[in-house]
């Protein structure tokens, strides 16, 4: 057993607790949370020393593990460019649990990443929730498939586009996409009415869209792309999530009344193309003002994993309030991705994923974890 003492523990789930403590049991969830705890004989005690205490940051959007850190070429396996629909991809297939990138982010208080399938095809594949601490992914896995990769805008365009291969324009995009829903909806029924048709492995990998069991994952940033992929996802009443959205201030009004959650990010550097020209810390405020569920995001390595928490406070330095900044990075990724029963929040039953920080690292620059614990092992500790 952990027990974690004598900090300021925000438990994401109801009040900061002021010298509060976390008991971990020998099941690597949370047994106990509260400001006394009764320790029990033999337990491994950690002092916080009255240092901030959170559940460990989820990272909503990546491709850690799948775009390794350090490698070149090699080590990009995130996107199977060869053909423009591939749902049959996996993330799980392609996951270095030795890539920089998952230790990085343990030292940065990440316990937890969704990643997957880059943005070059229009359909990629599926992502998975795994814990970033590991050295077997069957062993980190918290959820696969998590989601089904799809995306829109310039990335598939230039990919494709420049071979003269569809899509070469945004209705090309929207088309392939359209086209494998209709066929992958046939296939259910024929499935269904014992017609028995022929195994398609594409058209498979899909039934879990269509049944509603995962989401489309959209990588969107313009404002039309955005409002594309809501149209196809209310077409084929599946379920959407709204990954990137960084043209989402200009119709916040407009996705509050559609419901589905924005992922924003990420928005920290350059504006390396041109649908990112209204990139701004600004975004997540207006989105949340309007009545969008939010959380941010990195896109690692895009933006190192590590710096999760630093985009957070940027956003929070840009308006959004700070209980909201630091929900955007626990409890709300989790939750909106469909693993808040596990992670996200300290809450007895949920894994003991607990990070004690040097200095809050949503105020101060260089905050960063004293302490990362992991199912109730401690992963990382500052020297």
């Amino acid at each position: 057993m952990l027990l974690i003492q004598n900090g300021f523990i925000k438990t994401m789930a109801g009040p900061d607790l002021e010298r509060g403590c976390v008991l971990i049991g020998d099941d690597g969830k949370i047994a106990a949370v509260g400001i006394e705890i009764k320790v029990p004989s033999g337990c491994q005690a950690i002092d916080a020393e009255g240092r901030l205490v959170t559940p460990g940051c989820v990272e909503a959007h990546c491709h850690v593990g799948l775009d390794n850190e350090g490698m070149g070429w090699e080590g990009h396996d995130y996107n199977e460019s060869a053909d423009p629909v591939t749902p049959q991809m996996r993330a799980i297939d392609s996951i270095n649990p030795l890539d920089e990138g998952l230790a990085n982010a343990l030292r940065g208080g990440v316990t937890t990443a969704c990643t997957g399938p880059g943005s070059a095809n229009v359909v990629g594949g599926t992502f998975a929730a795994i814990k970033l601490a590991g050295r077997r992914i069957e062993d980190m896995i918290v959820k696969e498939p998590l989601a089904m990769k799809c995306a829109f805008g310039e990335n598939p365009k230039r990919v494709y586009g420049q071979n003269k291969k569809l899509p070469v324009t945004r209705m090309g995009t929207a088309a392939l996409l359209r086209e494998l829903l209709f066929k992958t909806r046939r296939y259910i029924a024929d499935q269904e009415n014992g017609k028995n048709p022929a195994f398609d492995m594409k058209l498979e990998a899909m039934i879990p869209v269509l049944k509603g069991e995962i989401p489309l994952k959209a990588h969107a940033h313009r404002h039309d792309d955005i409002l594309t992929s809501i149209r196809i996802a209310k077409e084929f009443g599946v379920k959407l999530t709204l990954d990137h959205c960084t043209d989402g201030a200009l119709i916040a009004e407009e996705l509050a009344k559609e419901g589905y959650p924005a992922f924003v990010g990420p928005t920290f550097g350059g504006k390396s193309k041109i649908e990112l020209i209204n990139k701004n810390f600004g975004t997540p405020k207006a989105l949340y003002e309007a009545g969008v569920e939010i959380a941010i995001i990195t896109d690692a390595p895009v933006i190192p994993i590590q710096a999760l928490p630093m985009c957070a406070g940027l956003a929070a330095k840009a308006g959004l309030p700070m209980e909201e900044a630091w929900k955007a990075i626990t409890i709300n990724p989790a939750r909106l991705t469909g693993i808040g029963d596990r992670v996200g929040s300290l809450e007895v039953g949920k894994d003991g994923d607990v990070v004690i920080w040097t200095a809050d690292p949503l105020i101060q620059l260089g905050g960063e974890a004293a302490v990362t614990v992991v199912n109730g092992k401690v992963v990382y500790q500052a020297e």
